[in-house]
């Protein structure tokens, strides 16, 4: 059973995802919640409030997804292609969040979490590093950075995904998935990865 908080919180999402951040009123996100004014105001000083909340709780589930998609035993190659797997499938089967994450956030309301949002954004990058650094001390992984190695494996991904959150293109983003994985194996796996490892291209 769900608590007022989450049920707010879900109607948020809803309202946003109907009527944008600039568009959505506490009257129409209490309505869908059925929750009384005190009860928002219990939770939430301020739409913005609740919507960096929400911001913040759509990131970690990504986050969680994201990392369950990798671990120590997996190679550069696997390691590679379960991460644009993961972030694939994230985002096709919860479009509403993405959209809201990737599409409806804006800067000018998240200045308030963005200190939340960086330690967020460091816990995933350090538990990728546990994942890469023996990889690139052993010469599978090409030696870059953290920001550089997500642009490659992620950035090329997100064109498509963008494009089908806002609708400019119905193709699933999934049907990118092989010729997405090649890419970025081709940007950050090293040449002779697979001699070293034993891994099948």
């Amino acid at each position: 059973m769900t608590t007022a908080r989450e049920d707010l919180l879900a109607a948020g999402l809803a309202v946003f995802d109907r009527d944008g951040f600039e568009g959505a009123t506490v009257a129409a996100i209490r309505t869908r919640a059925r929750a009384s004014n005190g009860s928002f105001f219990h939770f939430f000083g301020s739409k913005k409030e609740l919507a960096g909340t929400l911001f913040l709780e759509i990131l970690g589930r990504y986050h969680a997804a994201v990392l369950a998609a990798i671990d120590e035993s997996c190679g550069a190659r696997q390691g590679v292609a379960q991460l644009i797997h993961a972030h694939l499938d994230w985002v096709v089967n919860n479009r509403r969040e993405a959209r809201y994450l990737f599409e409806i956030s804006r800067s000018e309301w998240t200045e308030e979490i963005r200190g939340a949002q960086r330690a967020q954004n460091s816990r995933l990058a350090e538990a990728v590093e546990r994942w890469r650094a023996p990889l690139i001390a052993r010469g599978e992984l090409l030696p870059m950075t953290a920001t550089l190695f997500f642009s490659q494996i992620i950035g090329p991904a997100q064109i498509f995904c963008r494009a089908w959150l806002s609708g400019r293109d119905r193709a699933d983003p999934r049907d990118q998935t092989d010729i997405l994985i090649a890419c970025a194996t081709r940007a950050v796996v090293a040449i002779d990865a697979d001699h070293r490892t034993g891994e099948t291209p």
